[in-house]
């Protein structure tokens, strides 16, 4: 090959990540010309509703999938948290590399954390998930939705529209603004969405000869953590409209592997975590997933079809 073209949203972090697969490219493929291609989603024009009542996480890949599938592009990087859990046929994962932070972050202008936050502050989130842990919680607080790219979010806290907002910590800290970042939410009380913090590299199926060019960025670590995580919200619908967060991490030479699932309102939360090898990263997933059903996951699940948050 000759050269490889990314497809890759627009926003300022989609650019950073698509930038920052670039150089690593040809880092390692020095006779390699690597050329993005910049592509407008759905989920990046529809800023006026929730992702959960117009689609999902999925509007951010489907434009950039369809130049996969007519050759106009071969990878795409994405945020592996908002690569769907179920792929079209015709597309598959390449390659997950090594993870930032998975924490999710505080950041306030006036707040140093969430327990500084008085009776009625506004906290933004676009998270289902983060609004139910927060209501689960702090129920003093009010939560609002909060779309937009990073530097939207971050300027609608600057005019004032909330008290405080809550973001991918990895995200605010690939654009160099870590600074803004007041605090980390604690694992304990806030696990984060399957696959945050990570990248994913999706490529047409049929495009074998791009997994050998891929695999030195493949971290196995973070491969097989975000796998187990996946596993979770594969088998529990998970989406936008699913406040379900899964994270796994190395622990002793084991994936260590925690998930909730909650009612949007946060008045119920179940969790439950496993232990496993890293080669069975599935498996593991398999039993949280078991350990949430035995808890009432499905009368979760069957709220969450009918409920309005």
């Amino acid at each position: 090959m000759k050269k490889i073209t990314i497809a890759t949203r627009e926003s300022r972090l989609a650019l950073w990540q698509a930038n920052f697969v670039k150089a690593e490219l040809e880092r390692l493929h020095s006779d390699v010309t690597v050329e993005l291609l910049g592509m407008t989603t759905r989920g990046d024009q529809i800023l006026d509703q929730s992702l959960s009542k117009i689609g999902g996480k999925g509007l951010f890949v489907k434009e950039l999938e369809a130049a996969l599938a007519d050759g106009r592009a071969d990878i795409a990087v994405h945020s592996l948290k908002d690569v769907p859990m179920v792929l079209p046929d015709g597309f598959s994962l390449a390659c997950v590399m090594a993870r930032e932070d998975a924490r999710d972050a505080f950041i306030s202008n006036q707040y140093n954390n969430l327990s500084e936050l008085p009776d009625g502050a506004v906290v933004g989130t676009s998270s289902l998930r983060r609004a139910a842990q927060l209501k689960a919680r702090l129920p003093h607080l009010t939560i609002n939705s909060l779309r937009g790219n990073l530097d939207t979010r971050l300027r609608k806290l600057d005019a004032g529209e909330y008290d405080a907002i809550i973001l991918a910590a990895a995200g605010v800290t690939r654009l160099g603004l870590g600074e803004r970042i007041k605090d980390c939410l604690d694992l304990a009380h806030a696990l984060p969405a399957a696959g945050q913090g990570a990248l994913g590299i999706e490529i047409a199926s049929a495009r074998s000869d791009l997994i050998d060019w891929l695999a030195p960025l493949m971290d196995a670590d973070t491969t097989a953590c975000t796998q187990a995580e996946r596993a979770v919200s594969r088998a529990l619908g998970g989406s936008c409209q699913t406040p379900l967060a899964a994270h796994a991490v190395m622990d002793g030479g084991q994936i260590w592997l925690r998930a909730s699932l909650a009612l949007p309102d946060g008045s119920r939360v179940l969790a439950a975590q496993a232990r496993g090898r890293i080669d069975a990263p599935e498996a593991i997933g398999e039993q949280v997933v078991n350990d949430l059903f035995a808890q009432g996951a499905q009368s979760i699940l069957d709220a969450l079809a009918t409920y309005e948050a």
